[in-house]
């Protein structure tokens, strides 16, 4: 290790500093150097965690007690769900996480459904799921089932149902496994009236459930079906928004009505969905779900996924972030990635997805705990004193590299420009003033002096052996990179004594989230606080831009969603442009609903009920709308999510029949049953007219 030698005269900008012996070292380095975990700091805190008896499992309540969800937040634990049998296939328990899809075709359509059936097949999924809007279409399962096993596949298929109970007891007799949906099973569709109840009606009103639902059960068990109750945040009933409100608990309640009849009736061959939009909403319900189930002794596997979630890189990215937090929690035991493209497509992305949080599984122990002031089930943003615009209030930042002199300022996109550069050792030849730059530390000691002014945008970047050094610089911003485990006793008390240091997260751990979700929990715990960016280096080409894409967006999702991030460092070694990482960190923060940069579009995968045209139709209006930044624009196929999922987008477009379009603005209904052919234009027309008199209809986390 390099030997300094310093002057106790502290170095700054209007300071004098002599390094006998200048240290060279670059904070990127570390990234590969760091012991992921040194030997004496893990013995001496499993010592510490045994001899104290503190660790806590997960799951506040409102007292503040804590009660055993069985989640581990730093160690990759699966969550012990109960075995259900779908057909040949088996979910829950010890069973891999299986992936699956759902048809676009006609389901009256034998030929083309057992076809697009078989390419998902073909592609890795394990179970496929048909639209079953009529008896007429539960019936033809049967069909496609025997056209299927004539080719030799025995892959369950699963009958998805919305509005019609009937249809459900029909598809029992022929699928492998029913969906339906609380929210229109029994209850009416979801018109966003305010209902009234006293508790005596409501309770007639479950009755309802009761006496529709115990049949189907019975049905199911008969024919060996296995039920998913899957619960879309865009078609909660009104009868549970009344109640609840547009809530987590209300779609966690709206599910367990349902299960606490299957626990009744002894009927255990069931699966769980909750999906939103929304990937807080998402993540947050089934937590909240989990801990419920908990309290009731319940464990149902679940079916995990972001539904309306896109297409491209926005889809793979928003899924990525969704259904990574969750399987990082050790939740999970099916998914599927809803993309509005073809469903076979939607097959790689989520074995990908698996696999590369699988990877994870046998790490080192991570010997943490959970700080008191997180909520698991609603994280809000941990508490930190702001540094110039990183932390407290301020939206999650961006630090970008850009070592490469000549490259330093080229930005693609000027709404997703880095808030941050590190430039390494060397200063680009004209410092840009609406730039902000990073350098290390004892390169900018040794320019610091020679002309101060000229380095008021530029800030220092200190590895985590290099703490001793932080007090003897001045500067306004300064970056200290650290890794969970690596002398906690030093760099604790030098945060203390330094709020304008914002710590840089890394880790080499296997177990990358939860070894990052540790050291931010020993500061919270520690009553320290600076704000955090989380950093993480990747090494892929160009070609493998959406690998890149779903690790850092699985690595990142599950820290903004617990409200740990001040800001995010992506860093590839590798031919991937720097304008493409930075357009990653840029679309994971919206994806987590933390900073928008950039047009939504919240847009179906499409199925059978699908009622135009819907592929066209999302790319003429992404086209005609790409530049509208901080708008959410949802594109849905049919009325089944369509105005719940919406009421999160500014403006909605709707299959309302055949060829038919209707227009939302948020939850309201502006325009019915419009000719497809001029729908888009409407929709353009709608959103003009809104801007001239509404400038700035801003989604949450906006800019």
């Amino acid at each position: 290790m390099p030997v300094y030698m310093l002057t106790s005269e502290r170095v700054g900008r209007r300071s004098i500093f002599s390094p006998f012996h200048p240290f060279t070292f670059s904070p990127l380095n570390a990234l590969f150097t760091l012991s992921p975990f040194p030997l004496f700091t893990f013995k001496r805190m499993m010592n510490e965690q045994d001899n104290n008896n503190t660790s806590r499992p997960l799951g506040q309540q409102e007292d503040g007690e804590w009660s055993d969800i069985g989640i581990d937040l730093f160690n990759l634990q699966r969550r012990n769900a109960s075995v259900t049998t779908v057909g040949s296939v088996t979910m829950g328990g010890n069973n891999p996480v299986r992936v699956q899809s759902m048809t676009t075709t006609d389901t009256n359509d034998t030929e083309a459904s057992a076809a697009q059936a078989e390419r998902i097949i073909q592609a890795g999924g394990e179970l496929v799921r048909l639209t079953t809007q009529g008896k007429r279409e539960a019936e033809n399962l049967r069909n496609i089932n025997a056209a299927l096993r004539q080719k030799g596949y025995d892959t369950p298929l699963v009958a998805d149902v919305h509005f019609n109970a009937n249809v459900a007891d029909v598809a029992a007799l022929y699928a492998e496994k029913v969906r339906i949906n609380p929210g229109n099973y029994v209850d009416p569709g979801r018109t966003f009236k305010q209902l009234e109840y006293t508790d005596e009606e409501y309770a007639e009103e479950i009755k309802k459930i009761d006496a529709r639902f115990v049949p189907f059960l019975n049905i199911c068990r008969e024919n060996n079906t296995a039920v998913r109750i899957g619960v879309n945040h865009g078609s909660l009933s009104d009868r549970i928004m009344s109640r609840y409100g547009d809530t987590p608990a209300g779609i966690v309640e709206s599910c367990m009505e349902f299960l606490r009849i299957c626990k009744r009736e002894q009927f255990s061959n069931v699966v769980i969905s909750i999906k939103a939009s929304n990937t807080v909403v998402m993540v947050q319900s089934v937590r909240l779900l989990v801990q419920q189930m908990r309290l009731e002794d319940m464990n149902y596997p679940l079916h995990l996924g972001v539904t309306e979630a896109g297409e491209g890189e926005d889809g793979r990215i928003k899924s990525a972030v969704g259904i990574g937090t969750l399987l990082s929690d050790g939740i999970g035991d099916t998914i599927r990635v809803s993309l509005s493209e073809d469903p076979e497509a939607e097959i790689p992305v989520a074995r990908a997805l698996v696999d590369y949080i699988e990877a994870r599984s046998g790490h080192l122990p991570i010997p943490a705990q959970v700080a008191k002031g997180f909520n698991y089930t609603a994280p809000e943003r941990r508490p930190t004193t702001p540094v110039a615009n990183i932390g407290g209030e301020n939206l999650p930042v961006v630090i970008s590299n850009r070592t490469d002199k000549d490259k330093v300022h080229v930005v693609a996109n000027a709404d997703q420009t880095p808030d941050y550069i590190y430039i390494g050792r060397h200063l680009p030849a004209n410092l840009s003033a609406k730039r902000r730059y990073i350098m290390d530390y004892d390169a900018y000691m040794q320019l610091a002096s020679t002309n101060p002014q000229a380095y008021e945008q530029v800030y220092p970047i200190f590895p985590h052996n290099a703490v001793p050094f932080i007090s003897l610089v001045e500067a306004d911003v300064k970056f200290l990179v650290l890794q969970y485990g690596a002398n906690s006793d030093e760099y604790l008390a030098c945060l203390k004594h330094h709020p304008e240091v914002v710590v840089v997260c890394m880790s080499t751990h296997k177990n990358k989230v939860g070894d990052q979700r540790a050291l931010v929990h020993e500061l919270w715990s520690a009553g320290i606080n600076n704000p955090v960016v989380f950093a993480q280096m990747y090494r892929h080409a160009a070609e493998e831009k959406e690998t890149f894409q779903l690790k850092a967006a699985a690595d990142m999702g599950p820290l903004m969603i617990d409200g740990l991030t001040d800001g995010i460092w992506l860093m590839n070694d590798g031919d991937l442009p720097d304008e493409e990482v930075d357009a990653t960190a840029f679309g994971i923060l919206q994806a987590a609903r933390l900073r928008t940069t950039k047009t939504e579009y919240i847009s179906c995968p499409g199925c059978g009920r699908t009622l135009y045209d819907l592929r066209t139709t999302i790319a003429r209006i992404r086209e005609a709308t790409k530049h509208m930044k901080g708008l959410k624009i949802g594109i849905m196929g049919c009325i089944v999510n369509g105005p719940g999922e919406m009421a999160d987008a500014d403006f909605g477009y709707v299959g309302a029949g055949p060829g038919k379009v209707s227009l939302y603005r948020k939850k309201e209904c502006v325009e019915r049953n419009i000719d497809e052919k001029d729908a888009v234009e409407h929709l353009l027309r709608l959103i003009e007219t809104s801007l001239t008199l509404n400038p700035s209809p801003r989604g949450e986390g906006s800019d």
